[in-house]
């Protein structure tokens, strides 16, 4: 199970990153350096794989928020160096939070709890349908408004399925 972590800041470098030798997936990895604003920085790896929330164009400049898996190896250097698996681009038309729902549709970390209606648009990382149900799952949720309960409740505007 990928326990997901995240780190949000703004981007200060977008880089190429040689991942094989005689200059092999040249140009396809990307480091991205994210800074929070309190001297924290962090390197994340971007990949072919990395989903990008609603696709879009990371520039310098941006606030973004990159996941990573908690619980992969990682090298000991400075500044960290995380493989990306999800980056989103701040917005504040729209809250995004990755992570494992149970089956009560809770997030593993118990902040938030999802409220399912029939206009949530549910559909894997390559924009088709996804049918079955949710709940047990890596979810990428993309929601509005919450309460202010514990968890926090919502209604999303869309569910990203990680298969």
């Amino acid at each position: 199970m990928i326990n997901f972590y995240s780190f949000q800041g703004i981007v200060t470098m977008i880089s190429d990153f040689i991942t094989g030798q005689n200059g092999e997936g040249e140009g396809c990895y990307k480091l991205i350096s994210v800074e929070n604003g309190l001297g924290a920085l962090v390197n994340f790896v971007v990949s072919p794989t990395t989903y990008f929330v609603d696709h879009v164009m990371v520039a310098i400049g941006d606030r973004v928020t990159g996941y990573y898996d908690g619980n992969a190896p990682v090298p000991f250097i400075y500044p960290p160096q995380y493989q990306a698996l999800v980056m989103v681009k701040y917005s504040s038309f729209q809250n995004v939070k990755v992570d494992y729902f149970n089956s009560q549709m809770v997030s593993s970390d118990g902040q938030l709890q999802l409220n399912i209606s029939p206009y949530t648009q549910m559909v894997l990382t390559n924009g088709q349908p996804f049918s079955r149900t949710p709940v047990n799952r890596d979810l990428i949720v993309i929601y509005g408004p919450a309460t202010k309960s514990i968890p926090a409740q919502t209604m999303p505007y869309r569910i990203i399925v990680l298969c």
